[in-house]
């Protein structure tokens, strides 16, 4: 929404960032309001890891911040260089996001928008959180529909579900951004932003150890707890995140490097032509040189000369003895030795080196061969070729066939394709398909949509989505997850025709429906529904329970006797009343209310018609 120059502040003399929002969402009155909150909302903190803002201001149409100048890259440009960070740099960068954004929580404000872009790495080795742009008070923290703001890589569920965001969704885009340092890759990924948002919705982050085993478990641990689907299991804020850190570091007596720069220094004086540079341990020291021999002396010469003469009647000596010995052994290899005929043993369903080891003590020489299979373990030896019980001459070759477990197949992104494609592309890798889909309301994806494929490896390893293409092997099993189209909407419904509606589409509709007044939702109407237990999508069966409107909250006539008419009337209408009487409202000052009807006491329908009796004063 802005672009970032760099500028002279020609009173103070100093270099800054002028953030300019852009010209034509100058008449947009939302985004003019959210430009001069993130002015607001960076201004109120005073942190070392939050990027100041010094000014705002507006010089006609164009408002624009002034804020602090940090030469350097961001956290996304670090990632895209080295790939995946070491653990202390990991650590150094997530100590000082985090002790920045708990300043803003404990301010009161939510970012909405942490990821790596939003990430700034000084030249002089500072780390500050910046672009407050999409940072909201906690009070208001509701983003629904086409509000929904954020990078879709770093939504937390509850911002895809329900659109409400607080601290502990800042802390599940953290949480995405210590798997992304750590691992080297976003865990979710798909061509469409639907794809991505369903697998935050429905799937479990998993831990970076299973794609970096450096990772220890510390930090495992702690990116599956920043990123557990229900925000009620998370950290309160960054403040309990960054205590746990911190506790992690002298477990593993790792400290954040304060004073090293992540990044070299830019322009001619820089001694390399690298935007970055990693932090690396010591040079190696240089080999040590070694001195030339020392020339021989002719004594020593001499000494070997005959050393060698010696050694070469030896060897003749023991070359004739040899020549015996093998004259006599011809006859032996070929009658009883091993050149007569030997069976093949039996090795199926041995590790490859028992059965080597069995076929060379009979003389054969075990050739490896590996071979796809579904039925035999990996590493163990399917068969022989010959096979077991035919007679070979000793020295001859047997082929071990070792079965390198079932094939692997890559599938293509299946999010948004038809059931009948999905299922047609899983028989043809050889998978074992669910033959019923599991099926999900979602305001997303149009009904019989596949919003994902469930891949549940065959040697019990912890399931995957592969809605945007994933690596299966042949045997694991597959669960087709399709959308029904969007929940059905009974908001304002008659009730007996909202639990009709719903049951129709397979929803179970608790008999437990409480009620409450309403002036917006007539009687006998449903003013809302409950959230899905445990969060996510809508599935059919599940329990949801409807609130129904017991219509306007009755009043009671108050009373009126002995008033003057014209005050009367007033008191009537104030109390929710339709007050008539026969008296023209120009003599009202004249008359003194008595009777009325229904009579005072009496608890009526909110806007029912009191009639009032006067008589003159």
């Amino acid at each position: 929404m802005a672009t970032v120059y760099v500028a002279t502040d020609l009173r103070l003399e100093r270099r800054i960032a002028l953030k300019v929002m852009h010209a034509h969402l100058s008449d947009d009155s939302a985004f003019q309001s959210r430009f001069i909150q993130e002015a607001r909302a960076a201004a109120r903190l005073a942190d070392p890891h939050v990027v100041n803002v010094f000014d705002q201001g507006q010089d006609g149409e164009l408002a624009y911040l002034v804020m602090e100048y940090l030469p350097g890259i961001t956290l996304r440009e670090l990632l895209k260089e080295q790939k995946r960070l070491s653990i202390p740099q990991t650590i150094t960068i997530m100590d000082a996001v985090l002790s920045g954004l708990a300043a803003a929580h404990r301010a009161g404000i939510v970012h909405r928008d942490v990821k790596p872009e939003n990430v700034l790495l000084a030249e002089d080795g500072r780390i500050k959180i910046g672009d407050f742009g999409l940072a909201r008070a906690t009070t208001a923290n509701t983003a629904t529909g086409a509000q929904l703001l954020g990078t879709i890589a770093y939504l937390a569920p509850e911002l895809v579900t329900r659109g409400t965001a607080d601290a502990r969704s800042d802390i599940y885009a953290l949480g995405i951004m210590l798997y992304e340092m750590l691992v080297g890759e976003q865990p979710y990924k798909g061509e469409q932003p639907m794809q991505i948002a369903f697998q935050h919705a429905t799937e479990q982050v998993p831990r970076p150890s299973a794609r970096n085993s450096s990772v220890p478990e510390q930090l495992d641990e702690l990116v599956l707890w920043a990123t557990e689907k229900s925000p009620e299991e998370r950290p309160v804020d960054a403040q309990e995140m960054l205590d746990r850190l911190r506790d992690i570091e002298r477990e593993l007596d790792v400290k954040p490097m304060v004073t090293a720069a992540l990044v070299a220094p830019r322009g001619p004086s820089a001694d390399t032509g690298s935007v970055t540079r990693i932090l690396t341990g010591p040079t190696a020291a240089a080999e040590p040189i070694t001195a030339p021999p020392a020339p021989l002396d002719n004594a020593t010469v001499l000494r070997r000369r005959v050393s060698h003469r010696k050694a070469r009647g030896t060897f003749l000596m023991a070359l004739v003895l040899l020549l015996a010995v093998l004259a006599g052994g011809v006859g032996w290899w070929f009658g009883s030795g091993p050149g007569s005929l030997v069976a093949v043993p039996q090795v199926a369903g041995m590790t490859y080196d028992a059965a080597a080891a069995a076929l060379k003590a009979d003389g054969f020489v075990p050739i490896q061969r590996d071979e796809n299979s579904v039925d035999v373990a990996a590493g163990t030896v399917i068969e022989t070729k010959p096979g077991k019980g035919e007679r070979l001459d000793q020295g001859a070759k047997v082929r071990v066939i070792v079965s390198s477990g079932p094939a692997s197949h890559e599938l293509p992104a299946l999010g948004g394709k038809s059931e009948s494609e999905v299922r047609a592309a899983l028989a043809d890798a050889n998978l074992a398909v669910d033959d019923q889909a599991e099926e999900y309301f979602s305001p997303e994806a149009v009904r019989d949509m596949v919003l994902n494929v469930r891949i549940t490896p065959r040697d019990g390893a912890k399931a995957f989505g592969c809605a945007a293409g994933c690596t299966v092997h042949e045997a694991d099993r597959a669960t087709v997850q399709v959308s029904l189209g969007a929940l059905p909407d009974v908001i304002g419904q008659q009730e007996q025709k909202a639990v009709k509606t719903l049951s129709d589409a397979g929803l179970k509709v608790s008999d437990n429906r409480p009620s409450e007044w309403s002036d917006d939702v007539k009687k006998g109407s449903v003013i809302r529904h409950s959230e899905r237990e445990g969060g996510g999508l809508w599935r059919p069966d599940d329990v949801i329970t409807l609130t129904v409107s017991k219509g306007p909250q009755p009043v009671e006539v108050p009373t009126v006797d002995g008033m003057n008419l014209s005050d009367a009337m007033d008191a009537l209408t104030k109390a929710g009343l339709k007050p008539t009487t026969a008296v023209p409202k120009g003599l009202w000052g004249l008359f003194t209310a008595n009777e009325t009807t229904p009579k005072a006491g009496k608890t009526v329908d909110r806007g029912s018609e009191v009639r009032v009796g006067a008589s003159v004063s």
